[in-house]
């Protein structure tokens, strides 16, 4: 008799190899914009940079900062089995509660391994300061705070890890770290008000009621008809609750294996291809874009390498430190990139994972330490965990993992990864779609 094997089943039994070229899907659209960058010259001889220094070869630059990315990935990939050993000796592990009531779950794992790739980062972004900041010497200001709140960041999560800290620090210390970001930056703080909404700001020239209270605390341009807002330092507020709010995000969506650097990955990829296609363009920021795609680079490469051994079954904990070290890159690479908000775009599964869990995260619901999918020993699959609000009632645990197994059904942990990572993909490609397509629609 014929048996019927559906495609996800087939993708699960792929070699390890196969698994990496798979993971690799996502950093295809960005690998053909660099080939053609190192093939073809983009940049004019006689181009300069802001600061009047001869602008070097886009396509050079560019194959450097890869070149510093494969070197991380490397790296990092040959320095986690051993840092692992060390972690076992010192007591830093932990179990994998996905697998509780399996044969595997009193196996020690070592946990706060998102230093590795942390420290790799760091150093790779030194050397990318050298070369860069000969280039774009008004750059350096922005390089070395970014390295600044990135480090803070990855002393915070590792620390973490070790003392787990309470909840009130984690919302705090990011705030912190995020200053060096606000003090450097020198962008514009002005806002463009959608075509629909501009009614509501001016009418035949003169400010509408709405308008005129809303100048008392912005600065509406008159000369543009309310399409410009400035808004001094609450867009200077707002990029700082961006920064606690990516920093959190990603610790918040996770908790099977590949998750966190899964996603972490796939948003790396959909913002670098972002600012590819702007250095192609021309863009008027296109030195901004540059400095963000040689962040990101490195940053993609140590991932690629944590993601390896972060897989199902995990033989590594990426733990607090990956996290909030990977959403503090993304919050200097949109800060100092000057797009922050297009980098809301590509969060869309972390923004609803927050306001689906919201009841819970304030307390209107219980909420449990963990919120992890409950393993189903006699089945070998994950099924949506629940909280006790009463006596007698329970409800399941608001996450969009346990949404995810509401709608699709129980299934094992690495399909319920493959199932999440692709709605992340569908999600950043909604973005760039957004971006560049309707936005047309929305703005001028």
């Amino acid at each position: 008799r014929r048996m019927r094997i559906n495609q996800p089943e087939i993708l699960l039994r792929m070699p390890q190899r196969y698994q990496i070229l798979l993971c690799l899907l996502p950093l295809l659209p960005s690998l053909w914009i660099l080939i053609r960058f190192v093939c073809v010259d983009s940049n004019p001889a006689s181009s300069s940079t802001s600061d009047g220094v001869p602008a070097p070869s886009t396509g050079a630059q560019l194959l450097l900062f890869t070149a510093l990315g494969l070197l991380g990935y490397i790296m990092t990939n040959r320095l986690v089995p051993n840092i692992k050993c060390y972690m076992i000796k010192r007591g830093i592990c932990g179990k994998d509660l996905g697998k509780k009531g399996s044969k595997s779950e009193d196996v020690d794992v070592p946990e706060a391994l998102g230093i590795v790739p942390g420290a790799i980062f760091l150093i790779c972004l030194i050397f990318c300061l050298v070369g860069f900041a000969t280039n774009y010497p008004s750059k350096l200001l922005d390089l070395n705070s970014a390295l600044l709140s990135i480090c803070f960041m990855l002393f915070l999560g590792f620390t973490d890890d070790v003392l787990e800290w309470p909840w009130r620090y984690k919302l705090f210390l990011p705030s912190v770290a995020s200053l060096p970001l606000l003090c450097c930056y020198n962008g514009s703080t002005s806002v463009v008000v959608p075509i629909p909404l501009r009614y509501l700001l001016m009418h035949q020239g003169s400010l509408t009621d709405l308008g005129s209270k809303l100048s008392r605390l912005v600065e509406i341009d008159l000369n543009a008809d309310g399409a410009i807002i400035n808004l001094g330092r609450f867009y200077l507020l707002y990029m700082g609750l961006l920064a606690v709010f990516c920093t959190n995000a990603i610790n918040i969506h996770a908790g099977i294996n590949g998750l966190e650097v899964g996603q972490s990955f796939i948003i790396g990829c959909a913002v670098l291809f972002h600012n590819l296609v702007e250095i192609q363009s021309d863009s008027l920021s296109r030195e901004n874009h540059v400095f963000s795609a040689m962040i990101l680079l490195s940053f993609l490469g140590v991932s690629l390498a944590l993601l390896r051994h972060n897989w199902y079954p995990s033989s590594v904990f990426v733990g607090d430190t990956y996290c909030y070290f990977a959403g503090m890159t993304f919050a200097v690479v949109g800060i100092l990139g000057h797009f922050s908000k297009t980098l809301l775009l590509f969060f869309i599964p972390q923004i609803f994972n927050f306001l689906y869990s919201t009841p819970q995260l304030f307390k209107l619901i219980p909420c449990p330490k963990h919120r992890l999918p409950r393993y189903n020993a006699k089945t070998g699959k994950m099924e949506p965990s629940k909280v006790a609000i009463y006596e007698k009632k329970e409800v399941v645990n608001m996450t969009l993992i346990n949404l995810c197994l509401q709608i699709c059904g129980p299934m094992n942990e690495e399909r319920l990864c493959i199932v999440l990572l692709a709605f992340q993909i569908f999600c950043c490609a909604l973005g760039l779609y957004f971006r560049y397509y309707l936005a047309q629609m929305i703005f001028d």
